[in-house]
């Protein structure tokens, strides 16, 4: 029998903090996941603190993992300064365990970005949501693939995860010898998101240092196999997941995706400004939405405006990748999960993500693939 977010949190009653008080009634734990026999939570402390508790974050581990039906549990004790100084969360500790014995590893040689097999890793990000980002992300992925590469899509987005949508994916993904999870295999890409892990409407009540403590695990505990690139679908914004991949990865490179119009374009600048503040190189913008043609009367309608995308880039000196117009095609196949590049290989649009995929590898080519990762310093 599965168990329950409930049955959890009244196993947890019996544990007590520091100060005696009962672990949920702390108000230190975030939302308590659970899918399929796995457990996934964390717990926020003053860093002052965390000598203390980790006693009490191994009673937690020990405890759920009892619980019948857990087949694994990943508690992340993390610390944060309070008062002046740094306000940004950092796990203090993250720890998976499962029941079946690790799984041996076998030797590889160094990836020049610190995953096991991937050669290269490109986010694709926008400044705001509602851009057209994530489709972007997958089509991008899949024309990576046509022109020759070896493809993986990490969905970064821990709370608003759209793979599963994209690409019609119902299954969960399996694990290797109970401790690694194996991706999933769609049209050629090896792909991992959290929303394969849980319900489909089920909220991500999180903080920051637990999104930290997922997106380190699905990289770095995924057995992404050998890739040319992996292509990562980040959350829009310039948050606490951006950090952590800029921090984590040595990022090859940035994708930005804006559509034309001045909003979507003010929130994009500050997009391309973060990623050059911590030192991750601008692959270029892609203007996304770019115009209209009229199925029936073949007019074109400029709907968000257009060229502003391309205007930007040579204002700030960045690559312009190509435009995407704004299609009834790319709007169903999307729906369907049955990303355009895909389904419709030959069409004009796929031909657009191709042409903006061979402007990416020459970006990649003249930059170099490989960089060391930023020291990130947050002031107060």
């Amino acid at each position: 029998m599965a168990p329950t977010k409930q049955q959890v949190t009244e196993a947890l009653s019996a544990i007590k903090a520091p100060d005696g008080t009962p672990l949920p009634q702390t108000g230190t734990m975030s939302d308590i996941v659970v899918s399929d026999g796995k457990v996934f939570f964390s717990i926020a402390v003053d860093a002052s603190a965390v000598k203390a508790w980790e006693p009490v974050r191994k009673r937690v581990e020990d405890t759920v993992k009892a619980i019948p039906g857990v087949v694994s549990v990943m508690v992340a004790l993390t610390a944060e300064k309070s008062g002046g100084g740094s306000k940004q969360p950092a796990p203090a500790h993250s720890h998976s365990h499962s029941h079946a014995p690790a799984a041996p590893r076998g030797a590889r040689g160094e990836s020049p970005t610190g995953v096991p097999g991937v050669q290269s890793i490109i986010a694709v990000a926008s400044g705001k949501g509602g851009v057209g980002k994530s489709t972007t992300a997958i089509n991008l992925a899949l024309a990576l693939r046509d022109i020759g590469m070896k493809v993986g899509v990490l969905d970064a987005d821990i709370y608003g995860p759209s793979l599963p949508k994209l690409l019609a994916i119902k299954e969960r993904p399996e694990t290797i010898g109970g401790t690694r999870l194996k991706p999933i295999v769609r049209h050629g890409l090896n792909v991992m998101s959290i929303g394969f892990l849980i319900e489909e409407e089920t909220p991500m009540i999180w903080r920051g240092p637990m999104v930290m403590s997922a997106l380190t695990q699905m990289l770095r505990e995924v057995e992404w196999g050998e890739l040319d690139i992996m292509v990562v679908d980040m959350p829009p914004g310039t948050g606490d997941a951006q950090l952590t991949m800029a921090q984590q990865v040595p990022l090859a490179g940035a994708v930005i995706v804006s559509t034309p119009q001045d909003l979507a374009l003010i929130d994009a600048r500050r997009g391309i400004a973060m990623f050059q503040r911590v030192n991750v190189p601008v692959l270029g913008i892609v203007e996304n939405m770019s115009y209209f043609m009229c199925p029936q009367c073949g007019s074109r309608s400029d709907i968000f405006g257009h060229g502003g995308a391309r205007r930007e880039a040579e204002r700030l000196d960045v690559p312009f990748l190509g435009e995407v117009p704004l299609d009834m095609a790319i709007r169903e196949t999307s729906d369907a999960g049955a990303p355009l590049v895909a389904t419709h290989p030959d069409g004009p649009h796929a031909k657009v993500y191709r042409a903006i995929a061979e402007n990416v590898r020459r970006q990649l080519e003249g930059r170099g693939s490989a960089r060391p990762t930023p020291k990130i310093v947050i002031e107060a």
